[in-house]
C-alpha cells in the first residue's frame, strides 16, 4: 500500500518505537512517505497514518479534508479514542487486511466572525469561551426555536465522536460514534437548572453571545481564535464525512473501560471471581 504518515510532534520522529514502526512498514512492502500539509499528499495514496494522540488525529483530519482518504490513528500519545491503535496492531492489521473504514460525521462552522484561516470542518466540537473575567450570555436557537439564554463560561456543540472529548469533561453524555446526534453543553454554567441537550444531527444550531469583555474565544477542535463578542455563528452537519480506519478487534465499550476505567468497582471484580 502507498501510505502517508503525519506527525504533529516532531520529537516522535526520533523515537525508537516510531523508527522501528516505519522500518517495519517498508520491510512489509509498503510505500511510505511523510507529510506536513495537505499539499504533500501524493497521487495514489491509499491511507494516512496519524502518529501521535487524538490531537494529532484532529490535525490529520484537516490534512485529508474532502479528499476521502482514510485516516488510521497510531497511538504514541497518552489517551486515544480516535487514535487508539498500537504500532504493533497496525502492522498486523495491514498485513492481514483485518480493518475496515467507518464514516465519522463532521460539523460545519459558519459566521462572518469566523476567521478566514480557521478550517471550518470539525470532528469533535465547536466551543465558545469567555476571554476575560465576565461570564458570557449565550443565545442558542435550534432550527429557529430559541432556548433560554445560557449564562456560563462558555458553550460547546459536539458530535458523537466528540462526546468523549471536551464534552465529557463538562458533564455531557457519552454517545457511541455511530449515533446521529449533536450535543449542546454549557461550560461551567451559572444557571442552576440547565443541562446538556441532545438534538438530531439534522438540526441547525445558531449561537450569538453577550459579554462585557467585548471579546470571546472561539475554538474548532484544536484550533482557536479571539473574535468579537456579539457575533453570530451557525453549526450544522457538514456535507462530507471523515473516513476513519477501524481495526477488526476495536470496541468502543472496551475503549471506555480501558481508558476511562468505566465500571471500575470492587463489586464488579468480586462478580468475576
Amino acid at each position: 500500500m502507498k501510505l502517508a504518515i503525519y506527525i504533529k510532534d516532531n520529537r516522535i520522529s526520533g523515537a525508537e518505537r516510531f523508527i522501528s514502526f516505519e522500518k517495519a512498514l517498508r520491510a512489509a512492502g509498503h510505500d511510505v512517505y511523510r507529510i506536513s500539509v495537505a499539499e504533500d499528499l501524493l497521487p495514489g495514496t491509499e491511507m494516512l497514518l496519524s502518529v501521535g494522540g487524538d490531537g494529532t488525529f484532529l490535525s490529520a483530519a484537516k490534512r485529508v479534508g474532502r479528499s476521502g482518504l482514510p485516516v488510521m490513528g497510531v497511538n504514541l500519545g497518552r489517551l486515544g479514542f480516535l487514535s487508539e491503535n498500537s504500532p504493533e496492531d497496525v502492522l498486523a492489521a495491514l498485513s492481514s487486511g483485518d480493518w475496515s473504514v467507518e464514516e465519522r460525521e463532521l460539523i460545519h462552522l459558519r459566521g462572518k466572525d469566523v476567521p478566514a484561516d480557521m478550517y471550518p470542518f470539525v470532528l469533535n466540537e465547536v466551543a465558545i469561551h469567555r476571554r476575560g473575567a465576565a461570564m458570557v450570555g449565550i443565545r442558542v436557537t435550534i432550527d429557529g426555536t430559541a432556548l433560554p439564554t445560557y449564562w456560563a463560561d462558555g458553550l460547546l456543540v459536539a458530535t458523537s465522536s466528540g462526546s468523549t472529548a471536551y464534552s465529557l469533561s463538562v458533564g455531557g453524555p457519552i454517545c457511541t460514534p455511530e449515533a446521529k446526534v449533536l450535543i449542546i453543553a454549557p461550560i461551567a454554567p451559572h444557571n442552576m437548572n440547565v443541562r446538556p441537550l441532545i438534538v438530531p444531527d439534522s438540526a441547525v444550531v445558531s449561537i450569538s453571545t453577550l459579554s462585557r469583555d467585548g471579546e470571546i474565544m472561539l475554538s474548532a477542535d484544536n484550533r482557536s481564535a479571539t473574535v468579537p463578542s456579539g457575533g453570530e455563528f451557525t453549526v450544522s452537519l457538514a456535507q462530507f464525512s471523515l473516513k476513519r480506519v477501524r481495526l477488526g478487534k476495536e470496541s468502543f465499550v472496551r475503549a471506555l473501560t480501558s481508558k476511562l476505567y468505566w465500571g471500575e468497582d470492587v463489586r464488579n471484580s468480586e462478580e468475576s471471581k
